[in-house]
């Protein structure tokens, strides 16, 4: 039975319920909104998060006009503000406990600097997002699933999480973290029946290297001469994750496009 703490929460999660539910956080723009799209495709309804509201509607809109049958519900909130976070947490636990698949997308990198030229507004803007905000988001939602013995989390790692390189060190461990909490989530919750997956793209072609460099043109130089991988992309490897048979938990998938072989090694025509 599904607690109501309030009418208008307990509204929104009527609507959502009647479909499996899939929770997607930086929802409003490349790997997170290709998800969205792929996952309402597959018949979830969907709880998408993120900081621009405005273009959040424009996304549930657009999702339900095409999808016919798929309730999205938009949230605004930033997974970096902790006491956001603890607050939409408690006004919605009803929300929280009717999510089947959690998508823990939100994730940035700021900067190339090397280590001794790093500005500390950078490093901590990338522990706060990649690794607490993950991690505070996550947790409510995870201890549902334990309880319910029933649940999928697909956390949003990368190649840097694997390899690290010069001008990357604090997003790099941001993601070591993101896979080491993977690891311990299977370990954890091992015997809960909640699979946990963590996604490692390469070269992914979305707005990610715009906000690192700060600049687009700067950004579309990083995919000169070469066919990156797209958000699209992303979207049908966690697609095909989570409709696996129940027993069937891929751990980790590493997703290069052709023209990388490694972190460091891109070849362009």
């Amino acid at each position: 039975m599904i607690k109501k703490t309030n009418s208008k929460s307990s509204k929104k999660m009527n609507k959502v319920a009647t479909k499996p539910v899939a929770m997607i956080t930086g929802a409003s723009s490349g790997i997170g909104l290709a998800t969205a799209r792929r996952l309402a495709k597959d018949g979830f309804s969907l709880v998408l998060v993120a900081r621009r509201l405005d273009v959040l509607k424009q996304v549930k809109a657009k999702i339900e006009k095409d999808f016919s049958g798929c309730s999205v519900t938009a949230v605004k909130l930033d997974i970096a503000d902790s006491k956001a976070v603890k607050k939409w947490q408690k006004e919605n636990s009803d929300l929280i406990s009717i999510v089947d698949v959690l998508v823990n997308n939100a994730g940035l990198a700021k900067g190339t600097d090397k280590i001794q030229d790093l500005k500390w507004d950078d490093a901590e803007v990338m522990i706060d997002v990649n690794v607490k905000g993950l991690l505070s988001f996550a947790l409510p939602i995870v201890k549902v699933m334990a309880a319910k013995k029933s649940g999928y989390v697909v956390n949003l790692g990368s190649v840097a999480g694997r390899w690290v390189y010069p001008g990357g060190s604090v997003y790099c461990a941001t993601k070591f973290a993101v896979r080491a909490l993977s690891e311990a989530m299977r370990q954890d919750l091992h015997g809960c029946n909640v699979r946990v997956t963590n996604i490692e793209p390469g070269m992914v072609n979305t707005e990610f290297s715009t906000v690192r460099l700060g600049n687009k043109n700067l950004a579309d130089k990083v995919y000169d001469k070469m066919t990156p991988l797209s958000g699209d992309d992303i979207a049908e490897s966690i697609s095909w994750c989570v409709n696996q048979p129940k027993h069937v938990n891929v751990q980790e998938l590493v997703i290069y496009p052709t023209d990388q072989a490694h972190v460091g090694m891109v070849h362009r025509n």
